[in-house]
């Protein structure tokens, strides 16, 4: 499905707004997204893979599942976070991954719309544990573009695997809506 001819790319046409996705489509990956700060870039995020004929999965905090948005939030593709995550979810949604035909799993590592130097490692743990690859996306608010234009294989040394996502998205740290709350995690120091 091109994406003029759909209707979430109709409608992010209007707004100015170019996807820019060139990594392959993939049965299974997880798409890390930052800078996030702003409830915009869920909206954008997901017009721009829809836009393409693409789903995807989300994590969202379980405070959000409530009546009646939950039945939207679920239709969407939202998988609900608890207050208390960590090495349980990170096993859950493996599982998850493994019991799928399909899963394009889309992650904040930031965890939150305020700024934060320690990013979330979880979504690497995921895509290592479920032996998927990494897509790298961005949703440029300077550029107008959402762009995922970079994939990379986790190796399991997750403290590489961050330095390599923490480079990536140097080259964005304008990007964001409300730049002054975006920090590239602390690990992109040689």
């Amino acid at each position: 499905m091109a994406m003029e001819r759909s209707i979430w790319g109709r409608l992010l046409h209007l707004f100015g707004w170019e996807v820019c996705i060139t990594v392959p489509r993939r049965s299974k990956c997880v798409i890390c997204v930052a800078p996030h700060t702003s409830n915009w870039d869920f909206i954008l995020g997901l017009a721009a893979y829809k836009s393409l004929g693409r789903e995807a999965n989300f994590l969202m905090k379980e405070s959000w599942f409530f009546f009646p948005l939950k039945y939207l939030l679920n239709r969407l593709g939202g998988i609900p976070v608890p207050s208390r995550k960590g090495a349980e979810l990170t096993s859950a949604i493996v599982s998850r991954f493994n019991g799928a035909r399909y899963m394009n799993l889309a992650v904040t590592p930031e965890g939150t719309r305020s700024r934060n130097d320690k990013w979330r490692k979880g979504f690497l743990y995921i895509a290592y544990g479920a032996k998927v690859p990494l897509q790298l996306g961005v949703i440029d608010y300077r550029s107008k573009k959402i762009i995922i234009k970079e994939e990379y294989l986790p190796t399991g040394d997750i403290e590489t695997d961050m330095r390599f996502v923490s480079r990536f998205y140097c080259d964005y740290a304008d990007a964001a809506l409300y730049p002054d709350k975006f920090a590239v995690s602390d690990l992109n120091q040689p």
